[in-house]
């Protein structure tokens, strides 16, 4: 199950027992903060669901919501925590990476269960939806083309506003079904990624495999795959088809696509050669040289599974640079 899907579905279950709990969600951070905007956790007085980031940090939080449930004094059912990681800081959190983070209290009774029921609902159907928080409101509205996919503002001394584009924020394009395509969806399925998958051979064993997917298209060619993939500053691309030829299809028809991350499969070799070739006919060379193959960090990857690791962990790099 996605993990944010997790922490709401087991909020929705104590407030059915109508039990409060406390939705703590990071609003902003920086630094070496363990903690990354968005990270949220469900604190119930036995039990807890999701992470802020771990650490002495967390512990100290989760006994502050704990106590805030256990107290006869329900008011406000709201709040802003400032953490410095940092020795003898004002604020400090007991963790000394040297980072910073906001992190939202709020409360949630069974007043706010149709709400939480309907974020639950979007994200089982991958619908984008933005979750709005303020210190009086959780409320579940429409996403516009218009909206980041985070926001937050102080209004006076202890108000806020803190918006956030639920589910994915993120679309990998797998363009070939093969064996190291079926083990990068297994590890990018536990990731922040809708993955999409391309191939031309209906009857590919791997693909039928492939359980991780959250679309699988099957196309006519190749030739066809620029009418399946936008350019996008969250889109990532990996080609990993049959061989060279189909490589250098995909790579042409893509090329003048503006994508976060567009990596390709295939020996260093043969790669060298095609993007020689392609650059002797006129192909912008800064574009290609953002091509990035061998694809993967050099880890000395040999399995499908070892190169899925190696991609992965490069793709995660490009996704998270500031």
């Amino acid at each position: 199950m996605n993990k944010e899907l997790e922490i709401w579905k087991f909020a929705a279950e104590r407030l059915k027992r109508d039990e409060p709990v406390m939705l703590l969600t990071v609003a902003e951070s920086s630094g070496s903060s363990p903690g990354r905007r968005g990270f949220k956790m469900i604190v119930a007085r036995d039990d807890l669901a999701g992470s802020i980031g771990g650490g002495v940090m967390e512990v100290r939080l989760v006994e502050e919501a704990r106590k805030k449930l256990h107290s006869e004094i329900r008011n406000p059912k709201s709040g802003i925590v400032e953490q410095v990681h940092r020795k003898n800081a004002p604020d400090a959190s007991g963790m000394i990476c040297s980072g910073k983070q906001t992190v939202i209290f709020f409360e949630l009774d069974s007043s706010h269960l149709p709400v939480i029921e309907k974020i639950i609902a979007a994200l089982e159907n991958r619908r984008a939806k933005k979750l709005r928080i303020t210190n009086y409101e959780l409320r579940i509205e429409e996403k516009s083309a218009q909206n980041a996919d985070f926001r937050f503002e102080r209004a006076g001394a202890s108000g806020f506003v803190y918006e956030e584009i639920l589910g994915f924020k993120n679309k990998l394009f797998i363009v070939g079904g093969g064996h190291c395509a079926l083990a990068l969806s297994e590890i990018a399925a536990k990731l922040d990624f809708h993955i999409a998958l391309f191939d031309d051979r209906a009857d590919l064993n791997t693909l039928r495999k492939n359980e991780f997917v959250d679309e699988k298209k099957i196309i006519e060619s190749y030739e066809k795959i620029g009418e399946f993939i936008p350019s996008g500053a969250n889109h990532f691309v990996v080609v990993m088809t049959l061989g060279y030829k189909f490589d250098e299809i995909v790579i042409r028809k893509l090329f003048d696509k503006n994508f976060k991350y567009f990596g390709v499969l295939g020996s260093r070799a043969k790669m060298k050669t095609l993007l020689k070739t392609l650059e002797k006919e006129g192909f912008d060379k800064e574009r290609l040289n953002r091509i990035r193959t061998p694809v993967g960090l050099k880890i000395n990857s040999r399995t499908p599974e070892e190169i899925a690791v190696s991609i992965a962990a490069e793709i995660i790099a490009v996704k998270n640079k500031n």
